[in-house]
């Protein structure tokens, strides 16, 4: 099989090669799996860079996370050659290659209806989105939202979620990604880069602030962020695109009875999976309704996966960047 193969830890587009290996051996609790889709995530390029939580000694393959039919199903995985699945890879045995290995406990099956593409295009994003706005959020018709980095691929899930539940919501980002989030849906759009963005957004919102402010990034926007929440309202702490872990003043928390929600969806895999099965079936049903739209900024075959994962990196795309092996 064709795969990329990190040979040395650094940047992806510096470090892989594209070769041809064996196909990877099937575990017990493990399935090999023709890989339809892969979708491309930070993560991958920190895992490459041997920066991610998860280390992997080189040579190995990057891409946490794919779709694709089942070839190969180990005796202990509960599921059979030809079923159609998506979740977290094998460390190691990722999904940037023309196939791959999934953890059975992990992976979840997709319903015939369901394109391959858009399981793997939503999987982590809308996944991520439903934990924060349904599970832990407490997500109600006609509240104010908040999303920073609209534009991105967890973001755009949160605006097209949230749209879906009869929100009212405020798209930020950087000013050329207007458009893009107002497409998706939002009511209205600000530049987190404009230092005046605070009292543009309370100025939209007739200076109450929102109800759920839904935050991937941290660093320099949560000081800002923080300071919108309405009384009594929720700041959903999803994660730290930035780099930089931000710190909140507890006496606004107090002085304003909001709540800081912390939103880590990989920790109900060992606390408490029965969640992912609620989750799945929703945003499945969803899909199959047209009720949900995953943005994808484009489909890369293999060839073109260096480059795609670059502009990644450098910020240039919008929504998510998929792999699809067997694109031209």
């Amino acid at each position: 099989m064709k795969a990329w193969e990190v040979q040395n830890l650094g940047l992806p587009w510096d470090e892989m090669v594209l070769v041809d290996r064996p196909s990877p051996d099937c575990g017990a609790d493990q399935v090999r799996i023709a890989v339809a889709a892969a979708d491309l995530n930070f993560a991958d390029i920190l895992q490459c860079q041997g920066q991610y939580q998860v280390k992997v000694s080189p040579p190995f393959v990057p891409g946490m996370g794919a779709a694709g039919t089942v070839l190969e199903a180990g005796d202990d995985s509960g599921f059979n050659p030809g079923d159609k699945v998506v979740g977290p890879t094998v460390a190691g045995s990722g999904g940037y290659a023309q196939e791959a290995l999934l953890f059975a406990p992990q992976a979840t099956a997709v319903p015939d209806n369901i394109d391959l593409l858009q399981a793997a295009a939503m999987h982590v994003t809308y996944g991520t989105a439903w934990f924060a706005l349904y599970h832990r959020g407490q997500l109600r018709a006609g509240e104010t939202v908040l999303v920073l980095a609209a534009a991105g691929g967890v973001g755009s899930a949160a605006v097209d979620m949230a749209k879906q539940e009869g929100c009212w919501v405020v798209a930020a980002a950087s000013a050329g990604k207007a458009q893009h989030c107002l497409d998706l849906g939002a009511d209205e759009f600000v530049d987190y880069d404009d230092e005046h963005w605070y009292d543009r957004v309370m100025e939209l919102t007739g200076g109450r602030g929102l109800d759920v402010v839904y935050d991937p990034v941290g660093g320099k926007y949560f000081d800002v962020a923080r300071r919108l929440v309405a009384w009594e309202g929720r700041l959903l702490i999803v994660g730290f695109a930035s780099g930089d872990i931000p710190s909140a003043a507890m006496n606004h928390a107090l002085v304003k009875n909001y709540s800081l929600v912390g939103v880590h969806m990989g920790g109900y895999r060992q606390k408490d999976p029965k969640p992912f099965d609620e989750c799945y079936r929703a945003l499945y049903e969803m899909l199959a309704a047209d009720k949900l739209h995953p943005l994808i900024d484009r489909i890369v075959g293999l060839e073109d996966l260096p480059d795609a994962l670059r502009d990644l990196y450098e910020r240039r795309s919008v929504g998510r960047l998929m792999l699809r092996p067997d694109a031209n």
